[in-house]
């Protein structure tokens, strides 16, 4: 009886074992089964001759536009290195400039050459050296900007001061501290400027003007 138990339960174990055993292999049917399957939906997918063709001509077409997108901006960068290229030396000749009218305003100050002959000649060579340092400026496109008595405009003018003058309408340039300059339509450097206000006591005046006709 014990025997026949044994053996019941020997076989039901080998079954069970069966079982397990066959199962990785089902597993592996399934998914060889389920790879044919999408092979066959890939192959049904496939795009034809035509479409191919298309494809082809769209990536051609796209790589053209970019390469002359390229070409286009190497131009524009080329361009601009030859015009811009002298933007720091041309800010450096600038100082040239400078010391020019610095050294004509300490000979005009000068009380012991105030009239002399001597003076009169400086004067007349700085002016030419000025000229023809702001001709060649003109020749490589450097130009300089034009101040007094215009609209102060922030873009080429930076306001200094303040000065009153009633004869000015206000924001009018009416002093040049430092003269600015343009390279093409570049701002080399803005004019340093001293623009024109109302007097206090005009102001004060409109002032009142303006409240006693708002009261009435």
């Amino acid at each position: 009886m014990e025997k026949e138990e044994n053996q019941n339960i020997t076989d039901k174990n080998h079954q069970e074992q069966g079982k397990e055993t066959t199962k990785p292999e089902e597993n592996l049917d399934n998914q060889i089964e389920q790879d044919t399957d999408q092979e066959i939906k890939e192959e049904a997918k496939e795009i034809t001759p035509e479409e191919k063709i298309a494809e082809l001509k769209d990536r051609v077409t796209r790589t053209f536009a970019e390469m002359e997108n390229q070409r286009r901006r190497f131009e524009k960068e080329k361009e601009e290195a030859f015009e811009y290229g002298g933007y720091s030396f041309a800010r450096e000749a600038l100082n040239l400039i400078d010391n020019l009218e610095r050294s004509k305003q300490v000979l005009e100050t000068d009380e012991k050459l105030k009239g002399t002959e001597a003076l009169t000649k400086s004067l007349q060579h700085l002016d030419i050296i000025k000229k023809d340092s702001i001709s060649i400026f003109e020749k490589n496109n450097i130009k300089p900007i034009e101040s007094l008595n215009k609209k102060l405009d922030p873009n080429f003018h930076q306001a200094m001061m303040e000065i009153e003058d009633d004869t000015k309408e206000p924001g009018t340039i009416i002093q040049e501290i430092q003269k600015g300059f343009t390279i093409k339509d570049r701002l080399l450097r803005p004019s340093l400027v001293g623009v024109a206000k109302k007097t206090q006591k005009k102001a004060a005046k409109t002032e009142e003007t303006t409240e006693n006709s708002e009261t009435k």
